[in-house]
């Protein structure tokens, strides 16, 4: 695993600050690893918001059934994964909301209502415009006024 560039990270806390709003501390998870289905589908999200009632396994680990929201902050590296394999997987398993933050062009991906392993997809939203969640499970409005472009 690489490091992560500061930026990435501020974005990440960013993210993770405003959804403290509508959830606690314990309920907003970063870099924790998620079984979902299929093969070779562990992923430790940039962000992961977490449903009232969320309950472990019988291993003690998070249910992907009980996530909310996703972010995933971009890197050229690994770019595609976050637009690719990822987003269809996160899809699949039902995600209410995935979130993707490119820093490169300044604008965030907003994905909501999976259906038969789809995303509705909405337009780009650029850095400085807010991303409104306010009619998704996770009813906030997020502000990019602060991500910064790499």
């Amino acid at each position: 695993m690489s490091p992560q560039r500061a930026n990435h990270w501020h974005i990440i806390l960013d993210l993770v600050m405003q959804l403290n709003a509508r959830y606690p501390k314990e309920r907003i998870m970063s870099d924790v690893r998620f079984d979902f289905p299929g093969e070779l589908n562990g992923f430790a999200s940039d962000v992961i918001a977490l449903r009232e009632g969320a309950e472990t396994d019988d291993e003690e680990r998070r249910r992907y059934q009980d996530i909310e929201f996703v972010a995933e902050v971009i890197s050229r590296r690994t770019a595609h994964n976050d637009y690719g394999p990822k987003k269809d997987t996160y899809a699949l398993a039902g995600v209410p909301v995935y979130l993707i933050v490119d820093p490169y062009l300044g604008q965030c991906h907003l994905y909501t209502a999976p259906e038969d392993g789809t995303y509705r997809v909405g337009p780009a939203i650029k850095f400085g415009d807010p991303v409104d969640l306010t009619d998704t499970v996770v009813g906030l409005t997020l502000e990019t006024a602060d991500f910064g472009r790499e």
